[in-house]
């Protein structure tokens, strides 16, 4: 039958039978590029030759991660943050890759984490969402201390519309850039202000405040490459190609939507990492719509994790770039919404595939 296991595969697990429990320890031993962007370096990247800004960011990010060979100068920089301000350094304190979707940032900030000569232990990368629920799992003065070490940390997809959340994370920036810790971050354009020319470079200072003169900006021009000379999205499949497909394909998670959804709301978002260890293709039946604000920001965590460990996602029911109504992608959140759009359409294409 259709829906039977191929020989010798072991059957689809179910995400809404795993929970995952993580602890502080991994979360900061985590704090390392994605898989898929394990082997990205500057000179992977490949610059729109429409878009110089690409080529210029590239050079710029070449002499910032020259610039972090030496060990970090805690004491001396302490002495920004206490009236008398010394010489700015040759090397600036953090640098912010400004641009909309699918530019490249993550490929370029990942590149400079590669790029930087330091062990692991002394240089993190993250998406704003894993310091957020590091701080949580940590508490602020260990989390501080844990990075305090660090030569550089990168945070990736830097949100400005959480007002508490980015209060606590500029807060930890200062307090690390106070003890030596050189920074790089990156958001994205709200899609509204796309077909103005007009980026979030200004936001992004303005929220972190004090930190902001230690700041270059670097813009970064260009269309998504994820769908740059591409094929629209897959139209979804049925119920019945999804099971036979998950039957046939090892290591596949294999779940109705609306219980994965309700799921979802039982783990804390920090472990949705863990919750799809070992998975290698995920499952999905029935897929509609969302209309519950905090349902779909879970389901963009998700995505998130999903596409940095390079996991197909084969569906049936709406296509995603219905997933998201109308009203919410004219939201407060929709850089995030946009964000999941853009990247559960990249994993529905590799999953084509597995038809």
């Amino acid at each position: 039958m259709p829906g039977d296991v191929a020989a010798g595969i072991a059957a689809p697990v179910a995400l809404t039978e795993r929970d995952p429990h993580v602890d502080a320890g991994r979360l900061l031993a985590e704090l390392v590029p994605p898989p898929r962007f394990d082997s990205v370096r500057f000179s992977t990247y490949v610059p729109d030759p429409a878009q110089p800004s690409q080529s210029r960011a590239v050079r710029a990010l070449e002499e910032f991660a020259a610039g972090l060979g030496g060990p970090a100068q805690g004491t001396a920089r302490r002495r920004w943050f206490r009236g008398k301000a010394p010489e700015r350094p040759a090397t600036p304190g953090g640098i912010y890759l400004d641009g909309g979707y699918g530019v490249g940032k993550t490929h370029l900030l990942a590149s400079l984490w590669h790029a930087t000569d330091a062990p692991p232990a002394q240089k993190a990368f993250g998406t704003f969402v894993e310091l957020t629920n590091l701080v949580g799992a940590l508490g602020f003065r260990p989390a501080v201390d844990a990075l305090s070490s660090h030569r550089l940390v990168c945070i990736d997809e830097f949100e400005l519309d959480d007002p508490g959340d980015t209060v606590l994370v500029s807060t930890l920036l200062a307090r690390l850039a106070a003890a030596g810790v050189r920074l790089a971050a990156t958001s994205n354009t709200l899609p509204g202000k796309l077909g103005e020319g007009r980026f979030a470079a200004a936001d992004f200072m303005r929220e972190i405040q004090g930190l902001s003169e230690r700041f270059t900006s670097l813009r970064i021009d260009g269309d998504d490459y994820r769908h740059r000379g591409l094929p629209q999205a897959p139209d979804p499949y049925s119920d019945e190609q999804v099971t036979a497909a998950a039957a046939r394909t090892p290591g596949a998670a294999l779940d109705d939507f609306g219980p994965l959804a309700e799921h979802l709301a039982k783990v804390h978002p920090s472990r949705y990492g863990a919750l799809v260890d070992g998975i290698d293709a995920v499952f999905l039946r029935g897929v509609r719509q969302v209309t519950d604000q905090a349902a779909a920001l879970r389901l963009v965590v998700l995505a998130d994790r999903l596409y940095d460990r390079e996991v197909p996602v084969m569906a049936s029911g709406v296509p995603f770039d219905q997933l998201f109504s109308a009203e919410m992608l004219r939201g407060g959140y929709r850089k995030k919404y946009f964000r999941a759009v853009s990247r559960l359409t990249s994993l529905a294409r590799e999953a084509s595939r597995l038809a």
